[in-house]
């Protein structure tokens, strides 16, 4: 009863994971294949994904699916606006979103509606919370031997423990929020942060943003340089969208940029005490990589700042 999704008394499901995709359908195929194993009764819960205009068309998408979620088109290009289509046609009372590249651990959906009923005294530094978001695990495709770039991945990427507790946002691939909190929140903006800019739209209006440590999903690490630099590329553009305008946003904006140049010494020793990396091989080519992102982030700044920056296609 995967693909509708409604038990035998005519309920609708209890939760709606929505998940956003553009052409990576082994991804797809592998996170379908962890959602339909969630120790949750099947009934309780919906996939919908939102495809983005795949090259390889909605049939082919429709036919790694195959049952295991509901797919809807999302014409407008841009994670929020797919994340927007999966919402319109989720019947849950409760909102789970995820990436097509995660892999949710069993129990991910089970702590995600429990982290949202529950005091806060077991899983959260606040209680109530409106907002949970999960822990994200960065796993390479070899973890005895990662490339220099998933090494860099496995200590700086997805810090969702951070990014909830000191920067008041979670990321989108691990986020739970009951429909009538995200209602009144609205929908996710297209061509910023989408995930920064809606948690800070929730806190603003009042909602709390909780983190759940037991709802875990994995997320691959970027193994190229290429992949790092379009992600860092997009982030920041996005980033500057966000920014304050005026003279006193520009130099804020350039002093940040400083900030992060200059805070690559004081990182890379994090990095070579690390525990996650298995050879000091891997160490030093993780703090060569953290030198490098640095300066294009720095000089990505500078370009947006003074208006040289490129239009990027996502």
């Amino acid at each position: 009863m995967r693909e509708g999704s409604m038990d035998l008394t005519g309920q609708e499901p209890r939760i709606s994971v929505v998940m956003p995709h553009l052409d990576d359908l082994a991804n797809l195929d592998a996170c379908l294949a962890h959602l339909a194993a969630q120790r949750m009764p099947p009934e309780r819960y919906e996939v919908i994904v939102a495809d983005n205009g795949s090259r390889a068309g909605l049939a082919a998408v429709e036919a790694v699916a195959a049952g295991r979620a509901r797919v809807v088109a999302a014409p407008e290009r841009g994670a929020g606006p797919a994340r927007n289509a999966g919402v319109a046609a989720a019947r849950g009372a409760i909102l789970a979103f995820i990436d097509s590249d995660c892999r949710p651990s069993p129990d991910w959906l089970v702590a995600g509606e429990a982290a949202l009923a529950a005091d806060g005294a077991a899983w959260s530094d606040r209680a109530g919370s409106d907002v949970v978001g999960g822990a994200v695990r960065v796993i390479a495709a070899d973890a005895a031997a990662p490339s220099a770039v998933e090494a860099y991945e496995l200590v700086f990427a997805f810090r969702n423990d951070l990014y909830v507790r000191r920067k008041g946002f979670t990321v989108t691939a691990n986020m739970f929020v009951s429909r009538a909190v995200f209602a009144a929140v609205g929908p996710f903006a297209n061509g910023v942060s989408e995930d920064v800019e809606w948690c800070h739209r929730a806190r603003a209006l009042g909602f709390r943003l909780g983190y759940a440590p037991a709802c875990i999903v994995a997320h691959p690490a970027r193994r190229s340089w290429d992949e790092l630099a379009r992600k860092w590329r997009r982030t920041t553009r996005e980033a500057h969208a966000l920014a304050p305008v005026g003279l006193l946003g520009a130099l804020r904006w350039l002093a940040r940029a400083w900030l992060v140049l200059l805070s690559a010494l004081p990182q890379s020793w994090r990095i070579l005490r690390s525990s996650d990396l298995p050879a000091r091989r891997t160490r030093l080519g993780a703090v060569m990589v953290l030198l490098r992102i640095r300066g294009f982030r720095f000089a990505e700044a500078h370009r947006l700042a003074f208006g040289l920056s490129q239009e990027v296609v996502r």
